[in-house]
């Protein structure tokens, strides 16, 4: 199998010190720097468009969520989990990811609406404890419904 770029990014002088532990956990650790970086692109767009569309939180984060899931297809789809799906295949992954994402979603809007909407707790701190939850919640889902070898 060729190499990717964290592959090749471990093997540089002084980062090779931890090529045995990135290979051992390799699928863990890219999943969670991308969805570090999903993360980044659904707080970011997050923010941006409370700041300039609407007050609407819920609107919002829907929105933010389309950017995020969109992203983390793609990344999930190439460098954590490796899929090789051709053709078709490929649209069954996509939509077995954003039906899981969706459900993922559905727990998200209900910690903003309880927690922003209902109770009043600051918007962005609450977004942020959210994608943790939901951080992990996408994980168990891609690895066993979308990205399995037997799906």
């Amino acid at each position: 199998m060729d190499k990717d770029i964290f592959d090749k990014i471990t093997a540089l002088p002084g980062l090779n010190l931890f090529k045995g532990f990135y290979q051992k956990n390799k699928s863990v650790l890219l999943y969670l720097f991308f969805g570090g970086c999903t993360t980044m692109i659904s707080v970011g767009s997050f923010i941006l468009l409370h700041r300039i569309l609407t007050n609407n939180d819920l609107i919002n984060n829907v929105i933010s969520w389309i950017f995020a899931v969109l992203f983390a297809f793609f990344t999930n789809r190439k460098w954590v989990f490796g899929s090789t799906q051709k053709g078709k295949n490929i649209w069954l992954e996509m939509i077995r990811f954003f039906a899981g994402r969706l459900s993922t979603l559905g727990i998200e809007e209900l910690i903003i609406l309880i927690f922003i909407t209902w109770i009043g707790f600051n918007s962005t701190l609450v977004k942020i404890a959210a994608q943790f939850v939901v951080l992990i919640l996408n994980y168990i889902v891609s690895k066993i419904f979308v990205f399995s070898k037997k799906s």
